[in-house]
């Protein structure tokens, strides 16, 4: 059984009350708030017993705002980047904002992570909506999207997307957490130990846009398809690492349906993590950018390789990519996905 209490987290600089949601059972506790749909905190027991916080986060609204870094948030419409900040649907071509370069990235500058999400208590659930206008950063259709958190009896992190548009347009819902199995806020996430389900990823150029390419990981630092430690190759001569400064893309998840993506272990806490999800691609994002310019809830700075991601997602500019999944949300149509981050002991 999981109980659901709720909070007053904060406020914006503008005035906006942001909420807090605790939800917790027998297994964990998961903090949530409505700026940004945020996961702020989740909270497992280590080998010894610990309640460890294995994602990273912020004590106060004042730090989630100052961030650049997306840290916990949901991000939309478009998850990941799209080249040139632009697209083309039903003929007609879509400017976006360019806040990546001459890219867009993770929705634009006032994306979902910058809105204050209605929320709700339903049963056992904690449900975030929103509106996105029609051409709210460029976008086509009035949007409403709902993501809902749950806690699963088998001791995961349930997360349900799902979206509705009054015209054609681009989706591609994700959660941008950074995990730390560790849960020390300085720690590397060097050592941890990772496995992708994943034959292929998908080749970036310098922007990190996706050259349409999507070679074989054998015999390359990306063939996480047995345990390696995220460090291991992270260093290594490879024009992919190269093009983005580390692990920075998106893997080709075997499969389809709701299916495990991937398995992170800390040796230190004896904690493991599954990613279990629908979407055909998922985002491994090493943590490359973090430099020590936010401090965390311990009061320490999230520096390099501090914490790791990994988005379930369409692939990278997908809209651009006629011959990758297609992210296209029909008029009417509903989207729907899912996610859980399930923890266990290893």
């Amino acid at each position: 059984m999981t109980t659901v209490q709720t909070y007053q987290f904060g406020e914006t600089a503008d005035g906006r009350p942001v909420r807090g949601f605790q939800l917790s059972n027998d297994k964990m506790e998961v903090n949530v708030i409505s700026l940004g749909a945020s996961i702020q905190s989740i909270r497992v027991p280590d080998r010894n017993g610990r309640m460890t916080d294995v994602c990273l986060g912020f004590s106060d609204v004042a730090g989630y705002q100052a961030q650049t870094c997306f840290i916990g948030a949901v991000v939309g419409r478009y998850a990941n980047r799209i080249g040139g900040a632009s697209f083309s649907l039903n003929g007609k071509t879509y400017s976006l904002a360019k806040n990546d370069g001459v890219n867009h990235l993770h929705g634009g500058p006032t994306g979902f992570h910058t809105k204050v999400w209605d929320a709700s208590v339903a049963g056992e659930t904690v449900v975030f909506s929103c509106q996105s206008a029609d051409m709210e950063e460029g976008y086509p259709g009035n949007m409403t999207v709902q993501v809902t958190y749950a806690l699963t009896e088998a001791g995961g992190l349930s997360i349900s997307y799902e979206a509705e548009s009054d015209q054609d347009t681009v989706c591609n819902l994700t959660n941008h957490a950074y995990f730390n199995l560790s849960g020390g806020a300085d720690d590397s996430i060097l050592l941890h130990q990772m496995k992708i389900n994943a034959d292929r990823f998908t080749r970036v150029d310098g922007g990190a846009i996706p050259t349409g390419e999507l070679p074989l990981v054998e015999h390359t630092p990306f063939d996480f398809r047995s345990f390696h430690t995220i460090g291991e190759r992270i260093d290594d001569e490879n024009s992919d690492l190269a093009a983005v400064g580390g692990y920075d893309h998106n893997f080709v998840i075997r499969g389809e349906g709701l299916r495990e993506a991937a398995c992170v272990r800390c040796e230190e806490t004896g904690i493991q993590m599954r990613v279990i999800s629908d979407m055909p691609g998922m985002q491994f994002y090493a943590g490359n950018s973090l430099d020590g310019s936010f401090i965390g809830k311990a009061g320490k700075p999230y520096e390099k390789r501090s914490g790791f991601c990994l988005e379930t997602q369409f692939f990278p500019d997908t809209p651009n990519h006629p011959e990758f999944p297609s992210c296209v949300l029909k008029k009417g149509v509903r989207f729907a996905s899912k996610t859980v981050y399930e923890f266990d002991l290893f």
